[in-house]
């Protein structure tokens, strides 16, 4: 009796779970404008500031990011560096190649694999198994990264961050692009970072 009690528990927990999970798609986006090109949008320098919150809602960190990239024609290459508000400093580098007009692949060190990528409309779609840092060890965790480009420009992106099928947490981040007039001057976190 205790077994089959278990395994209710455990069953109603999973499903209770998988209510959160979106069917959202990528393609639902297609028509939507302006439309999000990564290649247009954050070759030259822009900058993100954005908050992680765990399954609960609650605030565990926020941070700001500096963003250099570059395009070569199949190649975006994203140089992250993050000012997290403890101080701890941290660079990412992606590669995103694109394979076509909707779909891209990437590498950073830390994922494990190649992550996928869909962009349709205003929106896209990143999702990849990645070695996360949490304190002094690392979690193998599962990114769902959406985001979608602003009339004013800017990118919303919300990160649903999930362990063994179950979200842990979410990250919610906004991206703006820095004008070339300013592009050389140090950013707030860059600046934080030096000191």
């Amino acid at each position: 009796m205790r077994r089959k009690l278990l395994t209710l528990a455990a069953a109603l927990f999973a499903a209770v779970a998988l209510q959160g999970c979106t069917s959202m798609k990528p393609e639902d986006f297609a028509g939507k404008e302006p439309r999000f090109r990564l290649e247009q949008f954050f070759p030259g320098r822009s900058t993100a500031s954005g908050i992680f919150q765990d399954r609960f809602g609650n605030l565990r960190r926020s941070f700001q990011v500096d963003i250099r990239s570059t395009w070569d024609g199949t190649v975006l290459t994203l140089v992250e560096d993050f000012v997290y508000d403890d101080g701890e400093t941290e660079q990412r580098i992606w590669k995103l190649t694109k394979l076509d007009e909707n779909n891209w692949e990437g590498t950073t060190d830390d994922a494990i694999g190649k992550a996928r990528g869909q962009s349709y409309g205003n929106a896209f779609r990143f999702a990849y198994d990645f070695n996360l840092k949490v304190g002094e060890g690392r979690w193998k965790v599962h990114f769902d990264d959406w985001m979608w480009l602003q009339p004013d420009g800017t990118v919303i992106n919300r990160a649903y961050i999930s362990k063994f099928g179950l979200e842990i947490g979410q990250a919610t981040i906004v991206f703006r692009r820095v004008p070339a007039s300013a592009a050389m001057e140090p950013t707030a976190p860059m600046l934080k970072a030096a000191q």
